[in-house]
């Protein structure tokens, strides 16, 4: 259990920066245009000694229907009754406004503890500003600089008396600070952090450890959110009928037949050729560090407009990095003739996505909820088979068919030779093949080996690395 701090107040008052700075992180969209941010996000944070949840909301708007404001303000407000600690932020350079005013006077009946921020006062230009933030009568008002990393040290005597103020936090927080169980000589000369980094890459060549990571992608409008809404059984990410709603990658933690799963939600790509504005330039370039930090991508097609050319550009891309791919088909029973559909999205994964054979596809409905339990069975199958391994014994036994059955071709004279074959790395599986001449070997023989793996070993809809090698003469200098 972690303390969770909510940061609100009214658009472009430095929210984002501010959860940036405290995560460590340039996850949150920053940028001088109001209004960046409108699903919340949630990171782990940390001052000095104090480890704590963050979370960053949509700017406030005084909004109470269904439109993109109201919507945003309800996310807002979930996020202050789930929180133990809220910070208002207020831009100090600006002054109390009267919007600042009329959320202060909502936050005085909230039953959580609130502190008000007031933002940007590096200099003496903030100084009117914070005077004028003793009025909102949500107690003595902080200076800080977000941008600056100023008053941080305020922020962390708040969180550390909330933190005490609870009996399990502060329990926790105790614990943190016991004398050291281990003898001081098996400490000694003993670098805790290069140890630590040590055995996270041994557990990390090891096989699939801690969560799974899944990101949904795909075109505008096709329904990501309101997937990941209808698996999490809540309404935790905005969903509507306007296009571009998601802006920021939103990574949320969850389990699904006790396996944890950390699904992150992105904003839609369109072709390049459209991406004008710098707003939506910063959202794909954030969907795109997504994918490369994610282990398994989830490409949402809609049903009726399925795997056209832009969801083949990012589907490319995916394998391009190396992540597992798996495609929902979207608003399937909108679908009149679900048959011919099928067999016309299987044909285009042939032709288009030849190079990555069986890549699996399922047909969904969020707004109704079906075939989910399929699809997440379907993440984890290719999850396990993008961490295979092969061992080597195997591998060059298999090896050693394929050459009988489809010899090499002839290079200046002589025949090419694969002496052996080893698999580097898993996630995805990455083989290293020793050819007497690695340079001559046809890349047509490269995807006959590389068929040859899938058949083998199983190794369907991920993609397959072979690399090239060639001995090392000890005659020859390098």
């Amino acid at each position: 259990m972690a303390l969770k701090v909510a940061i609100i107040g009214r658009p472009n008052v430095g929210k984002s920066t501010l959860f940036n700075r405290l995560t460590g992180t340039k996850h949150a969209l920053v940028d001088d245009t109001p209004g960046v941010t409108r699903d919340r996000r949630e990171g782990d944070a940390r001052i000095a000694d104090l480890s704590f949840r963050i979370v960053d909301t949509a700017g406030l708007e005084d909004a109470h229907d269904d439109s993109l404001e109201g919507r945003m303000r309800r996310q807002t407000e979930a996020a202050v009754q789930q929180a133990d600690l809220v910070f208002m932020m207020i831009d100090a350079r600006a002054g109390v406004t009267p919007l600042d005013a009329h959320f202060a006077d909502w936050l005085r009946r909230v039953k959580v503890p609130v502190t008000v921020l007031a933002n940007k006062c590096e200099g003496r230009g903030g100084i009117a500003g914070l005077s004028e933030a003793y009025k909102l009568g949500l107690g003595d008002p902080v200076p800080i600089s977000a941008e600056h990393g100023e008053g941080m040290g305020e922020l962390y005597d708040l969180i550390r008396a909330r933190i005490e103020a609870d009996p399990v936090l502060a329990a926790e927080l105790a614990a943190q600070y016991d004398d050291d169980p281990f003898p001081e000589e098996i400490l000694d000369g003993v670098d805790l952090d290069e140890a630590d980094l040590e055995e996270d890459a041994i557990l990390k060549d090891r096989g699939p450890k801690g969560p799974l990571k899944l990101a949904i992608v795909g075109r505008p409008n096709v329904g990501k959110s309101t997937l990941i809404n209808r698996l999490l059984g809540e309404d935790r990410l905005l969903t509507g009928p306007e296009a571009g709603i998601t802006r920021d990658s939103i990574e949320i933690p969850w389990s699904y037949k006790g396996r944890d799963i950390h699904l992150i939600d992105t904003a839609g790509l369109r072709r390049k050729a459209r991406v004008v504005e710098k707003l939506e330039r910063m959202s794909t370039t954030d969907s795109m560090r997504a994918v490369r930090f994610a282990q398994v991508v989830m490409l949402v097609l809609d049903g009726e407009q399925m795997l056209e050319k832009q969801d083949l550009a990012i589907a490319r891309t995916v394998l391009d990095q190396g992540r597992a791919l798996i495609i929902a088909v979207n608003k399937w029973d909108a679908v009149a003739d679900k048959n011919a559909a099928g067999q016309r999205l299987r044909d285009r994964l042939d032709t288009s996505l030849a190079q990555v054979r069986g890549i699996p596809w399922i047909a969904v409905s969020a707004l109704r909820g079906s075939n989910l339990d399929k699809l997440l069975d379907a993440v984890f199958d290719i999850y396990d088979v993008w961490n295979t391994r092969v061992p080597t014994s195997r591998l060059n036994r298999w090896l050693e068919r394929m050459v009988d059955q489809h010899p090499p071709p002839l290079s200046k004279g002589r025949r090419l030779r694969l002496r052996y074959m080893t698999q580097v790395k898993a996630r995805p599986p990455t083989f290293a093949a020793f050819v007497s001449q690695a340079d001559e070997l046809p890349e047509s023989y490269v995807r006959y080996l590389i068929g040859g793996l899938r058949d083998e070993f199983g190794l369907v809809g991920v993609p397959i690395r072979v690399n090239l090698r060639k001995r090392r003469n000890p005659y020859v200098d390098d």
